[in-house]
């Protein structure tokens, strides 16, 4: 029989702390309703007194209809010399009127000693108030039900053992439901955790939790140790972000729990699939919401972690899958890529190109595979650049059909001294002309001029005016990300550049992301390459029966 782990979301509060990572409350509340659709069993909400957007936010989720998850409001226990019922972040908790509060404090004598510079009875009184007064409220509200968080809990056990086991006594004798005990400072190893939650499952009447960062890319592990140890709830964040290295991983931790350890974690979600089979889209949706860049090679989800691309690889992967994957991907909702490079052996080639439907064609095969081979030695890179690659595997099968052909392109750059002395940017011109093949056989050729903020958003611009009247369908394209690097910079500034351009599409179909490539000396020139790989790419989606044609 499967055992049941909580998992306790904390992105929204200790995951907000990180670096270059910030929140909207609307992000906030989006990302709530999202947790709860897929059955996480807490949310930590922020702290209620920290900050206006905090308090705003616990106002406005009370109008959130949560389905599964318990709302958590985070804060510390009352301060020294002060009682719990004067406690003004006590009170604050109590206000932000969530069904359950999680409260920390200190566990390591360091702390209490040099810190908060009390005496061990104090603390303990600190801990033990805090814990009772929440846990019975306040007239005008009852009760709530209360986490406590032992807060630097490993480095005060393996420095005072008895002191550090005091303390999370005095939060469960107080009514604390349960005792989550952190490695705050991220630098404890597996076995020590065990030994350490072992000790704790022993010295208190309530079940533990554990909450781990990452300072020792141990994060995971620890947590892992800590459930084999009988910890019962899960801390951590969306995609293990948070302050200095970040926390324990949310969705890793789920998927080791649910596809190694043959825990129960998440609900079914509405279309009958186990939550765990939504992980990639939830990792994805908070980068999205944070806007911040996905992490390719992040396990279980990242666009990398299920990619092969030397040729051994591939060929015992088309044979058998498990051969080369820990998982199913499909399980946490990735799948697999086959990446194709200079290092590509035939079975790369053959994987990439079953979709075209071309992969029995051994000639074509190798025709693809050199022009692979030239093309990487020239500076290109097909292993990120999926839709240029189908290009690619298109024109050398000679079924490539052009949506356009490029006359010339001209940009214009206006920077003068006035410009200058005004601070103002410099004016950036683009034109192109163009020759568009119709159905009639003829050539419509449009000319068309844009400006823009810099040479390459004004190409796209004057790019985009001509074709857009002639293929209305690209409306629905646009460019998600661009990114340049130098291929040889010993050449200096007639070093070649590689140019790679994400684009996004809403329609046909499903929406869809795809990324194309260009290289030249020319910076312009690449950009046009992968622009224009980008804009082909995307009419080609477009071309099914069901797509909206020509004008």
């Amino acid at each position: 029989m499967s055992r049941r782990v909580q998992l306790y979301d904390t992105t929204l509060r200790d995951g907000s702390q990180g670096e270059g990572v910030a929140f909207s409350v609307q992000d906030k509340l989006l990302i709530t309703q999202r947790l709860d659709e897929l059955g996480f069993d807490f949310i930590e909400g922020g702290y209620p007194l920290s900050n206006p957007k905090d308090a705003e936010f616990f106002q406005r989720v009370r109008d959130v209809d949560l389905k599964h998850a318990t709302l958590c409001a985070f804060g510390m226990t009352r301060r020294r010399e002060i009682a719990a019922e004067d406690d003004v972040g006590l009170k604050a908790l109590l206000a932000a009127e969530t069904p359950a509060v999680t409260v920390v404090g200190k566990t390591w004598d360091l702390h209490v000693n040099e810190v908060l510079r009390v005496s061990r009875e104090e603390n303990r009184a600190m801990i033990a108030d805090s814990v009772a007064f929440l846990q019975a409220g306040s007239s005008e509200s009852g009760g709530r039900r209360v986490i406590y968080d032992a807060e630097h809990f490993f480095d005060g056990y393996r420095a005072n053992p008895e002191f550090a086991l005091e303390t999370i006594r005095a939060a469960a004798d107080a009514g604390a439901e349960i005792v989550v005990l952190c490695d705050t400072n991220g630098g404890s190893l597996p076995d020590f955790v065990a030994e350490a939650v072992q000790a704790a499952r022993e010295a208190v009447r309530c079940p533990v939790g554990i909450h781990c960062h990452n300072d020792s890319d141990l994060a995971t592990a620890n947590t892992l140790a800590a459930v084999q140890a009988g910890a019962v709830q899960v801390q951590g964040t969306i995609n293990g972000v948070g302050e200095r290295c970040g926390n324990a991983d949310l969705i890793a931790a789920a998927a080791n729990l649910a596809l190694k350890l043959d825990c129960e974690v998440l609900r079914p979600a509405a279309d009958g699939d186990g939550g765990v089979q939504h992980l990639t889209e939830l990792s994805r949706f908070v980068y999205e919401t944070a806007n911040l860049s996905l992490r390719r090679g992040q396990p279980f989800v990242g666009s990398s972690a299920f990619a092969h691309k030397g040729g051994m690889h591939v060929h015992a992967v088309n044979r058998l899958a498990s051969s080369y994957e820990h998982i199913d991907p499909a399980k946490v909702g990735n799948e697999r890529r086959i990446l194709v490079s200079e290092l590509s052996g035939r079975s790369n080639i053959v994987a990439a190109a079953t979709k075209l439907k071309i992969d029995a064609d051994d000639a074509l095969m190798r025709k693809v595979l050199a022009r692979v081979v030239e093309l990487e030695h020239a500076g290109y890179q097909f292993e990120a650049a999926e839709a240029s690659f189908e290009l690619l595997v298109k024109k050398c099968a000679g079924t490539f059909e052009s949506h356009f052909n490029r006359d010339h392109y001209r940009v214009n750059i206006e920077s003068g001294q006035e410009t200058r002395v005004a601070g103002e940017e410099p004016v950036t011109e683009a034109s192109v002309k163009l020759r568009i093949p119709m159905e009639d056989g003829s050539e419509e050729v449009r000319h068309e001029v844009a400006e823009g903020d810099g040479p390459i958003n004004a190409l796209d611009a004057a790019l985009r005016k001509a074709l857009l009247p002639v293929y209305p369908q690209l409306a629905e394209v646009s460019l998600t990300d661009y990114k340049v690097r130098v291929i040889n910079p010993t050449e200096g500034t007639a070093a070649k550049v590689r140019v790679m351009i994400e684009s996004h599409g809403s329609g046909p179909g499903e929406p869809a992301d795809w990324s194309t490539v260009g290289v030249s000396e020319n910076v312009v020139e690449a950009s046009w390459l992968a622009l224009c790989d980008s804009i082909e790419y995307a009419l080609a989606r477009c071309d099914a029966p069901d797509a909206v044609g020509r004008t």
